[in-house]
């Protein structure tokens, strides 16, 4: 049978196509598959240190929520009585995320004593830890004011309250394991004697 010369360079050329398709897909494979290529294969740069911060963001959100849920609870409250029920739970909330500050803090601090490298981390440590007990104190009494039902001792436990919620932030803010803020118009902030810097990557 003849064939057209036209339909024989069509076929010849995807005879050839296909041998070179052959030999070369498993080199291509063999090159994408390389752990060379491999996106897992490399880590962020400075990925523990922004780990670190990130934790440590995550610890302030933590205890926050609780906090302000039970300062919103008193302030709707008629005459800021909550339910013994209700203050209760919020309490539960309350100590629940300030335990588990305090035990990253006593973790961060043991580090520190049984190495060197980590030592100017203990004071910061120590200081968040200082200030969760502070905290934990202040909404202790809120709730005993509250469903009391002394509006008057209610009032000053809310202030003293925001106010040792506040601590605990600049605690963890100052604690040495957040950057400094950069905005422009912010004051610099005070350093703690013992704590270094946090660790940050270099600006692109």
């Amino acid at each position: 049978m003849r064939i057209s010369r036209k339909a024989g360079l069509f076929a010849s050329t995807a005879l050839c196509g296909a041998l070179a398709l052959g030999v070369a897909g498993p080199a291509f494979s063999a090159v994408t598959d390389s752990p060379a290529h491999s996106a897992s294969a490399a880590p962020l740069p400075g990925a523990d240190a922004l780990a670190k911060q990130n934790t440590a963001l995550a610890g302030a959100g933590a205890v926050l929520q609780p906090v302000t849920d039970l300062v919103a609870g008193a302030l709707k409250a008629p005459d800021g009585k909550l339910s013994k029920d209700e203050a209760t739970k919020h309490a539960a909330g309350v100590k629940k995320a300030l335990d588990g500050l305090t035990a990253d803090a006593k973790a961060a601090t043991d580090k520190a004593a049984g190495g060197p490298g980590a030592r100017a981390q203990a004071p910061g440590a120590e200081l968040v830890a200082k200030a969760a007990a502070d905290l934990q104190a202040k909404v202790d009494a809120l709730v005993k004011a509250s469903v009391a039902g002394d509006a008057k001792a209610t009032a000053a436990a809310l202030q003293a309250t925001l106010t040792g919620t506040v601590n605990v932030v600049v605690a963890i803010v100052l604690g040495g394991d957040l950057p400094a803020p950069d905005l422009k118009g912010l004051p610099k902030l005070p350093s703690l004697p013992g704590v270094s810097p946090a660790e940050t990557l270099p600006s692109l």
